[in-house]
Formats: structure tokens, C-alpha cells, sequence
């Protein structure tokens, strides 16, 4: 009797198996379709460097913010935390990409850039590698970011806000505060187009 109920759970286990695999591939090419080009993309997560596929923001709306954790700006993360968990329901996401770029005032490792972010501020959004934004080793994400918008980060905590198409983006200096009043009515207003 054990055999049979063994043997029945085996082949329950494979059909099982068999039918996520081809959910999986039924459900992969819509997801590859659907993903805009300017997040087809990996990039290395802050903590352990392992690559993320950009695709799965495929559909929100996008915040992206050059970080440094020595900065006059660097209270923002208080903000952008603020924004992040006020919309995230709603489906804004805010990507954090620590730079050394202005200043050098990233001049940390990746882990101790992750510590400082969780233990000071809190920070939950996603946050990635340290990443150069501007010069002639920019980074392909911020290249096509600066060339969309027309402007390339001035110093650290510059924003790109992008629509949930991945078509729109638009630029906010180091100076807009993530609590101000303008962009946050521009993150209501793509939140609310679908």
C-alpha cells in the first residue's frame, strides 16, 4: 500500500511539475513581449550583487534616483522611502543606484552602501549597485535615461520619473525633494493612467 501511495505522489509530483512548466513557458514570451525596452535590462541588487532582471517593473511606474550616502541630499531617502510606501499599492517603485560620481561621496562598498541605506533610513525600495552615471563610462540604463529626458544627473539624488509604458520619462534635479508638490502630483496622475 505504501508503494502505490508513493508512486501516486511521485506522479502527481511530475504531472504537477510538468503543468507549472507549461504554464511557465505559456506566460514567459507575454511577460518578454510586455517589458519596454528601456528596462529590458540586469543590473547587479546592492546587497549581494546578483543580477536583476529590470523587466519585472515592466508596467508601474518607475522612479529612479542616483544615491550617495554623503551627500547634503542624502535625508531624501527619507522621502523616497515615504513615496515608495504611499504608492507602492498602487504600483510605483522607486530604484535607488548609488553613485561615486559627484563628489565622491559614495566611496563605499556595495554592503557597507546597504548597510548605511537600512540602518539610517530604513530603506526598503529596491536598491542596486554602485553605478556611474554620467561621463563616458555611463552606465547604458542612465545613458538612455539622459538621452530620453535631455538631461544627464548634475549631482547626486537626480530623479527620472517614468510612465508605466517605459516610454515617458521625465527629469527632476537634485533639488525637487521626493515630497514635492509637483512631482508628486505627476506620480498620482501616471499612476492613475492606465
Amino acid at each position: 500500500m505504501l508503494r502505490l501511495n508513493t508512486s501516486r505522489s511521485r506522479h502527481a509530483a511530475r504531472l504537477g511539475q510538468a503543468l507549472l512548466l507549461a504554464a511557465c513557458l505559456h506566460v514567459a514570451p507575454a511577460l518578454a513581449a510586455s517589458c519596454p525596452a528601456l528596462l529590458d535590462r540586469s543590473v547587479p541588487r546592492l546587497q549581494d550583487e546578483k543580477p536583476q532582471n529590470l523587466c519585472q517593473y515592466a508596467g508601474k511606474v518607475v522612479l529612479v534616483v542616483n544615491t550617495a550616502s554623503y551627500c547634503g541630499f542624502t535625508p531624501q531617502y527619507k522621502g523616497l522611502e515615504a513615496l515608495y510606501k504611499r504608492f507602492q499599492p498602487r504600483g510605483l517603485v522607486v530604484l535607488g543606484f548609488p553613485t561615486n560620481d559627484f563628489g565622491a561621496q559614495e566611496p563605499g562598498s556595495n554592503k557597507d552602501i546597504a548597510a548605511f541605506c537600512e540602518n539610517t533610513f530604513g530603506v526598503q525600495f529596491p536598491m542596486f549597485a554602485k553605478t556611474t552615471v554620467k561621463g563616458a563610462s555611463i552606465d547604458p540604463l542612465f545613458a538612455e535615461l539622459s538621452k530620453r529626458s535631455g538631461k544627464t544627473p548634475g549631482w547626486n539624488f537626480h530623479k527620472y520619473l517614468i510612465d508605466r509604458e517605459g516610454a515617458t520619462v521625465r527629469s527632476y534635479s537634485s533639488m525637487v525633494d521626493p515630497q514635492d508638490r509637483a512631482l508628486v502630483e505627476e506620480i498620482e496622475r501616471l499612476l492613475d493612467s492606465k
